[in-house]
């Protein structure tokens, strides 16, 4: 294990590529770079080995390489402000991939044909309309609705690498409640912009970023991979590979119910299980597997979700501690079965 945040923290870090489609069904990991620091940054600047950045690359090659299977298939590469950076830009554009980025810029370049820089630049002509949405509870603060001005324009940028031609995406909240900061995203694409409907899509992609936040607190808190007691990061890593895919079924899970409620649920649930649930439940057992968000409220019952009227459908926490129960109750109910056979 090495260093995290300063010397005494010991640990190592996990940086999944997670693939989700617009309406945010995960679709699974396509790429997951783990690794350790040094002993201490002074080592670590003594004998650098490959830049953490490369994370970030490897991230976009592996999309880009998707992509050109894919060919009927429009794969977009969402990155949050460290992966702002001119090797990826420039690489990107230079090689001509078949996918497309987009990426919270944390850089404040010049502008190629001015003595300027790219987000001192903006106008009120550049405003194309807004965007209203949900912004998720988070830090402390509730949910709340966000409306966002939008502005765009397309320039080139100056990096390493060349001249880049980008589309720069401002979006600013207007009048946010008092005591919220605002939500102000700079993003940066190589995509062309043809009218604020696609400004605003741009934008609707960047919040399914929010998607990787969900599959990470499922990870720590769920899966509790922080709390891992094993002695090398090669049975690290092999156990971080099988969490991975705990934490993407109970985001796929939770998805699903929503946009797809009227699925059977033996597609993703054995009939162990959801005749387990309707027993433990003390509900009639169906003759045909029940539709998928039924069971999944049903499995989230079991984890604390009270299913009034205003509690919306259930989220990952209530989901995938019913998963856990769940597990138990089949596993009870078909050992009891054996049981009775062998008697």
């Amino acid at each position: 294990m090495g260093r995290l945040s300063h010397d005494r923290q010991r640990g190592m870090y996990l940086h999944p590529t997670l693939v989700v489609t617009p309406d945010r069904e995960a679709l699974g990991v396509t790429d997951a770079w783990m690794w350790a620091r040094g002993e201490s940054k002074a080592a670590d600047l003594a004998n650098p080995a490959v830049a953490e950045s490369s994370r970030w690359l490897e991230g976009y090659r592996q999309v880009a390489e998707m992509a050109s299977r894919l060919p009927g298939t429009r794969l977009v590469y969402v990155a949050d402000r460290e992966a702002d950076i001119g090797a990826l830009i420039g690489g990107a554009d230079q090689q001509k991939t078949p996918a497309d980025w987009l990426i919270r810029s944390t850089h404040n370049r010049k502008v190629a044909s001015e003595d300027a820089k790219l987000w001192d630049g903006f106008t009120p002509d550049h405003q194309v309309g807004s965007v209203v949405f949900s912004l998720p509870a988070r830090d402390n603060q509730p949910c709340r609705e966000v409306e966002q001005t939008l502005s765009v324009r397309r320039c080139q940028i100056k990096t390493k690498q060349g001249n880049i031609q980008v589309t720069a995406v401002l979006a600013e909240e207007e009048n946010p409640p008092t005591g919220c900061p605002p939500v102000e995203w700079r993003l940066l694409t190589n995509r062309s912009i043809g009218n604020a409907e696609q400004v605003a899509e741009l934008v609707d992609w960047y919040r399914a970023r929010w998607e990787i936040e969900m599959f990470f607190h499922v990870l720590k808190t769920g899966c509790k991979v922080e709390a891992l007691q094993l002695s090398t990061i090669d049975r690290v890593e092999r156990a971080l590979a099988l969490y991975m895919l705990v934490a993407w079924r109970v985001l796929r899970l939770m998805r699903l119910g929503r946009t797809c409620p009227d699925l059977s649920c033996e597609l993703f649930f054995s009939r162990e299980e959801w005749q387990a649930a309707h027993w433990v439940a003390r509900k009639p057992l169906p003759a045909e597997p029940p539709a998928l968000n039924a069971m999944i409220r049903m499995v989230a019952g079991f984890g604390g979700f009270l299913g009034r009227k205003q509690d919306g459908e259930p989220g990952v926490k209530t989901l995938w501690t019913g998963l856990q129960r769940l597990m138990d109750f089949a596993a009870g109910i078909q050992a009891f079965r054996e049981q009775q056979t062998c008697v």
